[in-house]
């Protein structure tokens, strides 16, 4: 098998913490385009179109991305993009780099391998504290995603720093930490999707001799375990992208986000993006 020799030392906390997070800011780079696409594409037909807006509708992700780069220029595809830089570096660092930690901290003595529980329990333990220190981000990089910017059209805002501080003026500070809770129960099932199945893939391919602990390996079990993980956390995700998204008092809360969904678009609506 051709791949990477894992080394003989196994890598420190700080050291799964930085390379967590710098390995998911690179891939925020690769893939930004698509998750605005499919920001887009959530919140498509959850209020009723404006003069401005009227006459875009997007269909699909590539067309999604066709039409924002007609409409709005090449670099709306990148809106958010330092927001979405920040919060890589502090969510993933915290939920992919303190997994292996906090998994022996849950970990019986004297135990090897780490039960499916053990798992469980750890990964939505480090999501939960990714999403609170990160929230803030990810409103600012949803924001930006979300506002649609005709060529001759006015900034929502002058910059990051602004969005911080304009959403913390007008809808104080709790509003930076807005959709927390569906942030949180998202993250809890991405974690138990992907963070976990991509253990026991990994696990699988190791034991029945399918390939060897290298890169190869590792791909196959991230592809995998995110392929899961997005079918299953989906409709949360949807419901979080549209609270967050909301303007004050336009939902209750996301329980109300997700019954206002569901009534005046189905349950299809769960799947958009």
């Amino acid at each position: 098998m051709v791949g990477l020799k894992p080394t003989d030392i196994p890598p420190t906390a700080t050291v799964k913490f930085l390379g967590a997070g710098m390995a998911a800011c690179i891939a925020d780079l690769c893939t930004f385009p698509l998750d605005t696409a499919k920001v887009r594409l959530q919140i498509q037909g959850e209020s009723k179109p404006t003069k401005s807006v009227k006459t875009i509708h997007y269909k699909g992700v590539f067309g999604t991305i066709t039409t924002m780069v007609k409409t709005e220029g090449p670099t709306s595809l990148y809106n958010g993009l330092v927001a979405g830089l920040q919060r890589q570096m502090s969510f993933a660092s915290i939920r992919i780099g303190l997994y292996d930690s906090v998994k022996q901290f849950y970990t019986s003595t004297g135990s090897e391998n780490a039960g499916i529980l053990t798992r469980l329990l750890a990964g939505c333990t480090t999501g939960a504290m990714a999403v609170t220190c990160a929230q803030p981000t990810d409103v600012v990089k949803v924001r930006f995603q979300a506002h649609v910017r005709l060529t001759d059209g006015t900034k929502k805002y002058n910059g990051t720093v602004d969005a911080y501080k304009t959403i913390a003026k007008e809808e104080g500070v709790r509003g930076l930490w807005k959709g927390t809770l569906p942030n949180i129960t998202r993250n809890a099932i991405v974690n138990c999707g992907e963070m976990v199945t991509y253990d026991l893939l990994k696990e699988m391919l190791l034991k029945y001799h399918l390939m060897t602990d290298t890169f190869p390996c590792h791909f196959v079990a991230a592809f995998g375990a995110g392929f899961c993980a997005t079918v299953v956390a989906s409709p949360v995700d949807v419901v979080k992208t549209r609270y967050m998204n909301s303007t004050h008092g336009q939902y209750k809360n996301a329980l109300n986000c997700m019954l206002t969904m569901v009534i005046l678009e189905g349950p299809t609506a769960f799947y958009k993006g």
